[in-house]
Parts: C-alpha cells; sequence; structure tokens
C-alpha cells in the first residue's frame, strides 16, 4: 500500500492526466486532500480505513468553525469527492464514503461589472497611451482590448500563441478549463490593438525564449497572470474608473453581450462555461439595471 504522500502524487497525476484538470486546481486538490488525510489521521502506511463519512464530516465541520468560507468548504467538499471516488476505483477504498457527504452551496456574489462609458475611456486611455510607440502601452492596450472582446480568462489570455489568432477571420483559439478549446471571435478594435502590439510592440521584447507566446514581459518570456492584472489596474488608474481586475473585464463583457439581446446559450459557449447555471449570474446583473432605469425613467415606477 502506497504511504499518504505518494497517494496523494498518485491522485494529482490522475487529475491532470486523465481528468485534465488545470495546474491551479491539482495544486488546490492537492493541498485539500492532503489535509483532509492529515485530519482523518491515515498513518504513513496509507491505510485508508479512517476515511470515513463522519471523519469527512468532521473535517468540513472544522473548515466551518475555523472560518473558512462557504466556497471554499464546497471546494474542499469537491475535492473529497473526487479523491474518495478515485480511490474506491482504484481498490484503495472498500466503499465510497462521500456520496452522503453534503457541503454548503458556495455564495451567489455578483460580478463587478463596469458601464459601457467606462470601458470605452479605459480602452481609449489604453489606445492614447500606446501611440508612444513604447511596447508596453502596446502590450497593455492589445491586452485589455483582447480580454474585453473574447469575456476570456486572463489565464486564456496569457497562454495565446500567435498561431492562436485568425487575424483575418478576427477568431481566437482558447483554452479553458480541463483544456477544453473554444473559438472566440474578436472585433476590429481588438484586432487593430493586436495588429499594432505585433508589428510595432513585440518585437522590441522579442528574445530567444519568447518563442510564439503572443504576450510577452519586458524580459522576452510569456506575459505572466501576475504581470497582465498589473498592467490592467495600471490602465484603470490612468483612465480614471473603477479599479477592475482582468475577471471584472470578463464578467463586463459578458454583461454588455446579454445586455445587448444575445442568447444565454451564445454567452455560455463565449465564456466557456460547462454549465449554464455559471452563465445565468449573468442575467441577474442585467435584470438589476433594467430595475434601476425603470425605476428612474418610468412615471409610475414608484
Amino acid at each position: 500500500m502506497p504511504d499518504a504522500p505518494e497517494l496523494v502524487e498518485r491522485f494529482a497525476r490522475h487529475l491532470e492526466l486523465v481528468r485534465g484538470r488545470s495546474p491551479h486546481t491539482v495544486r488546490a486538490y492537492r493541498a485539500d486532500v492532503t489535509a483532509m488525510l492529515d485530519h482523518a489521521q491515515v498513518d504513513d502506511a496509507g491505510n485508508l480505513d479512517r476515511l470515513t463519512l463522519a471523519s469527512l464530516r468532521s473535517w468540513l465541520a472544522e473548515q466551518h468553525q475555523s472560518g473558512r468560507s462557504r466556497a471554499t468548504i464546497a471546494r474542499r467538499a469537491a475535492a473529497a469527492r473526487t479523491f474518495t471516488a478515485w480511490a474506491t476505483a482504484e481498490g484503495l477504498l472498500q466503499a465510497d464514503p462521500s456520496p452522503r457527504l453534503a457541503s454548503p452551496r458556495p455564495d451567489s456574489v455578483l460580478p463587478d461589472v463596469l458601464t459601457h462609458s467606462d470601458v470605452v475611456k479605459l480602452l481609449e486611455t489604453a489606445q492614447a497611451m500606446a501611440e508612444s510607440g513604447e511596447p508596453i502601452p502596446l502590450r497593455d492596450w492589445a491586452l485589455g482590448e483582447l480580454v474585453y472582446a473574447t469575456g476570456g480568462r486572463i489565464a486564456e489570455i496569457v497562454a495565446l500563441d500567435i498561431v492562436h489568432l485568425d487575424q483575418s477571420r478576427r477568431t481566437v483559439r482558447l483554452h479553458g478549463k480541463g483544456n477544453k478549446q473554444r473559438v472566440v471571435p474578436f472585433g476590429r478594435p481588438a484586432s487593430e490593438a493586436v495588429s499594432h502590439w505585433l508589428v510595432r510592440g513585440r518585437p522590441q521584447f522579442t528574445t530567444a525564449q519568447s518563442g510564439d507566446a503572443l504576450f510577452l514581459g519586458v524580459r522576452g518570456g510569456r506575459l505572466g497572470q501576475r504581470q497582465a492584472r498589473e498592467a490592467i489596474h495600471n490602465l484603470s488608474l490612468a483612465a480614471q474608473v473603477p479599479d477592475v481586475a482582468p475577471h471584472a473585464l470578463r464578467h463586463t463583457a459578458a454583461t454588455h453581450v446579454l445586455d445587448g439581446g444575445a442568447d444565454l446559450r451564445a454567452v455560455q459557449e463565449l465564456l466557456g462555461h460547462a454549465s449554464l447555471a455559471t452563465t445565468q449570474r449573468y442575467t441577474h446583473v442585467s435584470a438589476e439595471r433594467l430595475l434601476a432605469a425603470y425605476t428612474q425613467a418610468h412615471p409610475r415606477a414608484t
């Protein structure tokens, strides 16, 4: 029987190679399962007999008592269910205890979004800064335009290679969660910004280590997520609009597309959501805006 750390690593490889989970998810589940096995006092011999429904419930209760958020507890419960299902299939557990494991539903938090005028101000400011011809403003203009145009996750955007772009059709191939691919269109403003970056900006950063990465950092390597977030943050400050993260631009794009009359299923495909329920959060944002407009404009609203 493998010891506990080896079991965790085997499980992590299963998540990565078989389930196609992202590196972020693998890291989180690895940490969750390690904590779960420690709580259940699974010995170094890797005997999972102590991993019972009672021990799983006790572990989640401990998370609640220590003040963990509902979203964190829900994720850890999901990690527990995934692990015990895998362990049962591998013959390491006689019976899976997790089907009866209840977990809290994550809080339904409405995403922050910018108004259309704020987005215009943000991107026009980025374009004006890019007129200097300096590579960082050119890159950040292209970055902001592409995130808003496609509604892509920042991890998907910084992972793009040049070959993933089809400028003639104005489409981009994004690699989402679980390595699922989707082709997303983008408009003329994003195409213009990306073209300027590729022709005028990117060559100034290109080194032997650049490869085919679309967005580069100052040392020539692929732009990281933290650097991309900082770039959007700096654009927000320069444009004097509410400070936003790249994910807020994704939320904003989804909300604006829905406000424009797009079908919910189309928005689901645009964002790469596995579940329509996730996309439906944006209908609440649009409904709130409709209510606010109605209350302000209708003579008998109040």
